[in-house]
């Protein structure tokens, strides 16, 4: 690092080759977002989250294996509560269509098998409950309770002695429950919660995240208009615009393109940019403190030379935090997991 002691690049003497570089970049990835546009994650689109007790340790990376080929779309993974517990993020909020009529056979067998000679009616059914009635309280009660020992969701029509009605709920956690069954049978583990994330916590969410980006950059520019000049300012904040959206521009470019790689927006990526947001403003402070000492010092040097000098006297200070942490980044891309690489 010391050969960039005396470096004496004439970096705005090549600018014009920069901004055909840039505004490619930010064309091609412009365009990309107007027509790709971006694959937003479960936190904006909404899903389910469900929670799982195992009672012995998993191996995370085999059930996210497990999970990820049943069919469920996007999902997350994540261990829960120590090494016995998992969490798992669908952007589905019921079990497809095709699915239900096994459910629902897996419901008959329960019952044929605890209770050979019932007579019941099924009164009602929709794409994820069915609800069926007895002939008394009584054995609808013992219905109830055997079912729900069996791991079914269910639910009284009323909660009075007289009730002849269960509702028999079938949603995600049934279908995952049956799949780590048949790959787990040693580990068995109980489902804690199973929540819905519906569309208005998406949209909330999805107008929280535009609002924080924009109140910072609204924040950033006050400060470098009282901290330096308001066209410092206005150049800084352009600039920041220019990291992200080029980088929202990978994002849609690359979706889809390098299996195994989670390029959806989430809550994680949208802090992701405030920290870029947060590295890049930092840089251009360092440089524009420079330039203004430059321009206090060497009063008539021409404009070019002293934002030159600047970027010259930096330039180890960028490199060294640049890639510091680019190698912990390009760590944790290829070692921290499926949860981190977005």
């Amino acid at each position: 690092m010391r050969l960039l002691d005396n470096l004496n690049i004439d970096f705005l003497g090549k600018r014009k080759i920069a901004y055909v570089i840039s505004a490619t970049f930010f064309i091609v990835g412009l365009i990309s977002l107007l027509v790709r546009g971006l694959e937003l994650g479960i936190d904006f689109k909404g899903g389910t989250d469900i929670a799982l007790k195992f009672k012995n340790p998993v191996n995370i990376t085999e059930i996210r294996d497990d999970i990820s080929s049943m069919g469920l779309g996007n999902v997350e993974v994540k261990t829960f509560g120590g090494e016995d517990g998992i969490i798992v993020r669908t952007e589905l909020q019921e079990v497809p269509a095709q699915f239900f009529p096994k459910y629902l056979n897996s419901i008959y067998s329960t019952l044929k098998k605890d209770f050979p000679d019932l007579n019941y009616t099924m009164i009602d059914s929709t794409s994820k409950s069915a609800t069926f009635q007895f002939e008394t309280p009584h054995i609808a009660n013992q219905v109830f309770n055997k079912l729900s020992d069996a791991g079914f969701q269910c639910g009284k029509q009323n909660l009075g002695d007289e009730n002849l009605g269960i509702t028999v709920r079938v949603g995600i956690a049934d279908m995952i429950k049956d799949n780590l069954r048949v790959e787990m049978p040693d580990n068995p583990f109980i489902v804690q919660k199973e929540d819905l994330v519906g569309p208005k916590i998406g949209e909330e969410l999805k107008r929280d995240a535009v609002i924080a980006i924009i109140l910072s950059l609204v924040v950033i520019l006050v400060y470098l208009g009282f901290r330096f000049k308001f066209a410092f300012a206005l150049g800084a904040v352009a600039a920041l615009f220019h990291d992200v959206l080029i980088t929202l521009g990978v994002f849609s470019l690359l979706y889809g393109v390098i299996p195994g790689w989670n390029l959806e927006i989430s809550i994680s990526v949208v802090a992701a940019f405030l920290t870029l947001i947060g590295y890049s403003i930092n840089d251009t402070v360092i440089v524009f403190d420079r330039v203004r000492e430059n321009l206090k010092i060497h009063k008539t040097a021409p404009l070019e030379d002293n934002i030159n000098k600047a970027i010259n006297k930096t330039m180890r200070r960028t490199l060294v935090t640049s890639l510091t942490t680019l190698f912990v980044v390009t760590v944790l891309l290829f070692g921290g997991g499926e949860v981190l690489r977005g």
